[in-house]
C-alpha cells in the first residue's frame, strides 16, 4: 500500500474526479460526466484551487484520496489551506484508511509550510478524532474547524 500524488497519475486522478462528482455533485449523463472530468482534470493540472491531491493505492486499486485546496468557495478567503475531499471507497471503509489519508495530507500541509488547515463538514464528532477544533457553526448547517499542524 502506498500514497501517491494523483496529479502524477492521470488514471487515478480521473477516477477521483468521477468519485467526487458521484458523491457530492449533481447527477450527470455519461457524456456530461466525461466533459466534467476532462474540464476538472485540466483545471487541477493547471493549478486551479487544488494544492495537493493524494491517493492511497494498493497494487492497482485506489482505496481513497484526500485533497488540500487553496480556498473554499463560500468561506472567507483569508482562511487557507483547506483540508478537503477525504474519500474512501465503500468497500474499504471501517478499516482505518481515513486515518492514513488524514495523516498524509497533514504531513503534506506541514511540509508546504502551513501552520494549520481548515475544513467544514456536516459530520458530527468525526473530525474531532483527528484533533479538529470547532470554530463556528455555518449558516448552511456545516461546522467550520481547524487542525493545528
Amino acid at each position: 500500500m502506498k500514497i501517491i500524488d494523483l496529479k502524477d497519475n492521470k488514471e487515478y486522478l480521473r477516477e477521483s474526479i468521477k468519485l467526487c462528482s458521484l458523491e457530492w455533485g449533481e447527477p450527470k449523463t455519461d457524456s456530461e460526466m466525461e466533459e466534467y472530468i476532462n474540464n476538472k482534470e485540466k483545471r487541477i493540472l493547471e493549478g486551479d484551487k487544488v494544492i495537493s491531491i493524494l491517493g492511497l493505492v494498493d497494487e492497482d486499486t485506489m482505496i481513497g484520496f484526500i485533497s488540500l485546496f487553496k480556498y473554499e468557495d463560500d468561506i472567507e478567503s483569508s482562511l487557507t489551506p483547506w483540508y478537503a475531499t477525504m474519500y474512501v471507497k465503500q468497500e474499504f471503509r471501517g478499516k482505518g484508511y481515513s486515518k492514513v489519508l488524514n495523516e498524509e495530507i497533514l504531513k503534506e500541509a506541514k511540509r508546504l509550510g502551513y501552520k494549520k488547515v481548515y475544513l467544514k463538514s456536516e459530520l458530527v464528532n468525526y473530525y474531532e478524532k483527528f484533533e479538529a477544533k470547532h470554530i463556528e457553526d455555518l449558516d448552511n448547517g456545516e461546522k467550520l474547524y481547524y487542525i493545528e499542524l
